[in-house]
């Protein structure tokens, strides 16, 4: 599997985006991008429709996380989109993970690329135990969460870069490793805690990254993205 950086387009409109991805159509870019919560209540289902017009690949970040019919039947939905890559969180259990597979294969037998989030990369461990009540150390948990979702059939895992070389140990070489909480060395950590940059995560075996502010926020967003694209991919 190739690497790939993927943008997190974190926009509140569609005319937001639009103004944001026509910088990188003017420079003949057309970037993997991922389409969240915010977007996807502001502006519906058609966002994907109209940001698939424009020949880039899309990663829905909705993170389903209810009862496994009520998340089969929402993948359900999600299938008939045309977006690449979608996920939901690993906690639901194994049965929720199973029935979201269930829910998201076409007829035909194909699906999107399905990946669970184990610990999103704002938790600490000292939150995930003050707050969630896991007193496991935060790395055990990103495993064992892992696990459950390769075997129940998932592609691979949202985790931090820190946590992607033993994923890959645990679940084997082909299990999907998406990690966002990238900066570069030169950048703010904003929000994020386990963070790392584009070039160390390529060496500890992320396949793809997750990339918002130090692209969508920078001065020169395409240089940006295309200062990802060397650190990461080339």
């Amino acid at each position: 599997m190739g690497k790939d950086v993927i943008v997190a387009c974190d926009f509140a409109s569609k005319d937001a985006l639009v103004e944001f991805l026509d910088k990188f159509s003017n420079a003949g870019r057309k970037p993997f991008v991922k389409i969240g919560m915010e977007l996807f209540y502001a502006e519906g289902p058609e966002i994907v429709k109209a940001v698939k017009e424009r020949g880039h690949k899309i990663f829905l970040d909705l993170k389903l996380c209810d009862i496994p019919n009520t998340v089969k039947k929402s993948m359900k939905v999600l299938s008939n989109l045309d977006v690449d890559m979608t996920n939901l969180h690993a906690f639901g259990t194994k049965e929720m993970m199973k029935a979201a597979i269930e829910g998201l294969t076409r007829e035909d037998g194909t699906r999107p690329i399905l990946i669970a989030v184990t610990q999103l990369t704002s938790t600490s461990e000292e939150r995930m135990k003050n707050d969630l009540l896991i007193d496991a150390p935060l790395a055990e948990v990103v495993e064992h969460y892992a696990k459950c979702a390769a075997e129940s059939g998932l592609d691979g895992v949202v985790c931090s870069p820190h946590e992607a070389s033993r994923v890959k140990e645990v679940c084997g070489k082909n299990f999907v490793t998406v990690t966002p909480g990238i900066r570069f060395a030169d950048s703010a950590a904003d929000d994020q805690v386990r963070i790392m940059t584009p070039e160390k995560a390529k060496s500890v075996g992320s396949d793809y990254i997750v990339v918002g502010r130090p692209i969508t926020a920078a001065d020169d967003p395409v240089a940006a993205y295309e200062r990802c694209v060397r650190e990461f991919v080339d």
